[in-house]
């Protein structure tokens, strides 16, 4: 399995030793030098505008609430800001509403709430990228909402120990996109999830590249890849580990498992890597589509004992 954002993982023994929670302003807007005690203040000062914030090295016991705006919040060293267990509005670390958020360097970790989907971000509206970050301990990593026209991209980053069905709730996931129009990942690694899928998306496009997807430490956890209502674009050049402790070991990628509402015609799945755990072997499925779309499975590398495809 690749080894993804090395230089983020080993900047969070740093953190440590870095700047306390008790800095008086270290929240800054790039543009105009101005400082702030809390994050909440300092997307305030930004308001409908547009702004970068960058923050110090620190543990924050805080959240915030983006409303408007075009806004970056960025680590001013990459893995030594860390947003700890504190969500907003019952939902997550970060909730985005403004037109644009980009997210860079930055550590969510141990964010739960009563419904089960405590997120280090919940994006509301607008498009969002996320750059260099990881997400750890917590219900789910990012969650979305529907609405028209969104944009997601997550480029380096980890989401670890994420997701979870229990408590009579609905299940989380590691990464959970809704009715967007598009997303993009690329670069990144998903491991140790604690239950329902690693990247669950309902996006009509999809771009997924170049990921990790290692289940080997994983415990009552479903499918790699679940493209809950299908969805065009590509799937490719990732590598993907089944472990042990599956809720679902049924399949690695699903097509519409929850109803056709886009087509998986335009669908390529080529150049990925699938296997096992050392010493297991199933009869899982590389690709489960669930409607008649002619996705197109190229090339990959796959288990002797794992199924290419199979129609459910």
């Amino acid at each position: 399995m690749r080894t993804l954002s090395i230089s983020l993982l080993a900047a969070v023994a740093i953190a440590s030793a870095a700047w306390a929670q008790g800095t008086s302003a270290p929240f800054t807007l790039a543009e105009s030098g101005r400082s702030f005690a809390t994050l909440r203040d300092a997307l305030a000062a930004v308001g409908d505008g547009s702004g970068t914030i960058q923050i110090a090295p620190g543990t924050y016991r805080q959240c915030a609430v983006q409303q408007g705006g075009d806004v970056t919040i960025r680590a001013a060293t990459p893995g030594t800001v860390i947003f700890d267990a504190v969500p907003c509005e019952g939902k997550a670390a970060m909730v985005l509403r403004g037109r644009s958020s980009t997210i860079d360097g930055i550590i969510f970790q141990n964010i739960r709430v009563p419904d089960g989907n405590g997120a280090g971000i919940r994006l509301e509206s607008g498009n969002l990228t996320v750059r260099n970050s990881l997400f750890r301990n917590s219900e789910e990593g990012i969650l979305t909402g529907d609405y028209d026209g969104g944009q997601v991209t997550i480029d380096k980053s980890t989401f670890r120990k994420l997701g979870r069905c229990d408590r009579d709730l609905d299940c989380a996931h590691g990464v959970y996109i809704g009715r967007l129009a598009n997303l993009v990942v690329t670069n990144s690694r998903f491991d140790q999830g604690d239950g329902g899928h690693y990247l669950k998306t309902r996006t009509a496009r999809v771009t997924i590249t170049g990921n990790s997807f290692d289940d080997s430490g994983g415990h009552l956890t479903n499918y790699m890849i679940d493209l809950s209502n299908g969805a065009s674009g590509v799937i490719s050049g990732n590598e993907m580990v089944q472990g042990k402790d599956k809720d679902n070991w049924s399949a690695f990628i699903t097509v519409a498992p929850e109803g056709r509402e886009h087509s998986s015609a335009g669908l390529v799945i080529e150049g990925n890597k699938a296997g096992f755990v050392p010493g297991l072997e199933r009869g899982s499925t590389f690709v489960a589509n669930f409607t008649d779309d002619p996705v197109r499975i190229g090339a990959n590398r796959l288990a002797p004992s794992m199924k290419v495809k199979d129609r459910r």
